[in-house]
């Protein structure tokens, strides 16, 4: 497995900048400059931003593009298990030896300037997605869009905006329009951009964008629309009807994120394997993933386990309609949260889901909720909650209540991250 000596680099770049997060692209402009634009060597790129389902589309495409033969780098965050799943390099996860040089070369490089720990760690992304041939590559704003570590790429060949909500006010505005003025900064002149569904008023910006760009879009609803009819993914464009597979990621919103993923395919031109692909062989750890194996679901066996890292009350909406269409059981929450998030909004479309709600703090995250304010949170908002030390302490008081439920560990990626972690 290895990861050590990656590991002791990460935490050092850490520490080369005293905030998290800063948004100003001038630090990674440099950083590129001084290791001579890797940005610009890159495969055709298409970039993704958006609130939710940036990750879901993405695998999508990505399966899409590999079943049809494509070679495919792939930059997403954060990561849930270890840090190398940021980066795919022609489909495999990045190696260690490689992971450990672009670090060095690009800390080297850098000497020591200011530079927060994601700009750092994209521009290595982009080094070493640089240096392997590929058809293709898929990047995913870390936050925002205009002034994301990722928004380097002067000409993409695509751009993907998928829906967007409330998330990171602190950072990008507090209001949708600015938000989505955030996000629309990802639109290149001339560069045409798929856009999933939006609220009005953040659609309203994206088009206003686009006009000034001459853009063109290929909007959910407008361009391009997705149903599903007898159990079938139906997906329709003005060059026709695609009748598909339903989406292997579970979940009525994957639908909207499908069809995303099919309009940059079908811009592609990708072809009926491509199509095909994107709905059956796609994998997102993480968002609605059945727990099947694993020491967690040994301890409670007949607990039917699932795990969500949304954190947003989008989130919590997508999250409550998936367990509404699943065959009756009672539903408990084992619920962690960060601070910097919505709790009460991600929390209330979930109070008719569930019988009762555990909150448990995570572990080793400085901006954690304890179980105690996230269970007063649950609370306010209806549900029936108590307190945990950890989720195996949780899981086992349900199990022994009522050994058949049903059991989601929600409300955070770091969560979700920990739980794959201990469960092997």
């Amino acid at each position: 497995m290895g990861g050590q000596g990656s590991d002791r680099i990460l935490e050092r770049l850490m520490t080369l900048h005293p905030k998290v997060i800063d948004l100003v692209l001038d630090r990674v402009w440099q950083l590129l400059a001084a290791l001579d634009h890797p940005e610009r060597q890159l495969p055709p790129v298409i970039h993704l931003a958006g609130t939710n389902g940036k990750g879901s589309t993405q695998a999508m495409i990505r399966a899409g593009l590999e079943a049809a033969g494509k070679r495919v780098h792939a930059y997403t965050s954060p990561h849930l298990v270890r840090f190398h799943e940021r980066i795919r390099l022609a489909g495999e996860l990045i190696s260690e030896e490689q992971l450990m040089a672009v670090l060095d070369e690009c800390d080297a490089a850098n000497d020591g300037a200011p530079i927060t720990y994601f700009e750092i760690t994209t521009v290595a992304g982009l080094l070493a997605m640089s240096r392997v041939a590929a058809d293709y590559t898929l990047l995913e704003t870390g936050l925002g869009g205009r002034l994301d570590a990722t928004n380097v790429i002067e000409q993409p060949a695509m751009t993907v905006i998928t829906p967007i909500s409330m998330d990171h006010e602190q950072f990008l505005g507090d209001t949708l329009a600015k938000i989505a003025g955030e996000k629309a900064g990802i639109l290149k002149r001339g560069v045409p951009c798929v856009v999933g569904p939006q609220p009005d008023e953040a659609l309203d910006v994206i088009e206003a964008r686009a006009a000034q760009l001459d853009a063109p879009l290929l909007a959910h609803g407008q361009h391009w629309h997705v149903f599903e009819e007898r159990g079938r993914l139906i997906y329709q464009d003005d060059t026709g009807l695609l009748d598909l597979p339903l989406p292997a990621l579970p979940g009525a919103h994957q639908f909207e994120n499908a069809g995303a993923a099919l309009a940059v395919l079908r811009h592609l031109q990708a072809g009926e394997t491509a199509y095909e692909g994107a709905m059956t062989n796609a994998s997102w750890p993480a968002r609605m993933q059945r727990l099947r194996q694993g020491p967690l679901s040994a301890q409670a066996p007949g607990i039917e386990l699932w795990l969500d890292g949304g954190h947003n009350p989008a989130a919590g909406q997508a999250m409550a309609q998936h367990l509404a269409s699943l065959p009756a059981r009672n539903t408990y929450l084992i619920c962690g949260m960060l601070n910097t998030k919505d709790a009460r909004g991600f929390l209330r479309p979930l109070v008719a889901q569930a019988s009762g709600l555990t909150a448990v703090g995570i572990p080793g995250e400085a901006n954690t909720l304890s179980a105690s304010q996230t269970a007063q949170m649950a609370q306010e908002v209806g549900h029936r909650a108590r307190t945990a030390e950890t989720v195996d302490a949780a899981l086992s008081k349900i199990a022994q209540s009522d050994p058949n439920a049903r059991v989601v560990i929600c409300g955070s990626l770091y969560l979700a991250g920990q739980v794959l972690r201990e469960n092997g």
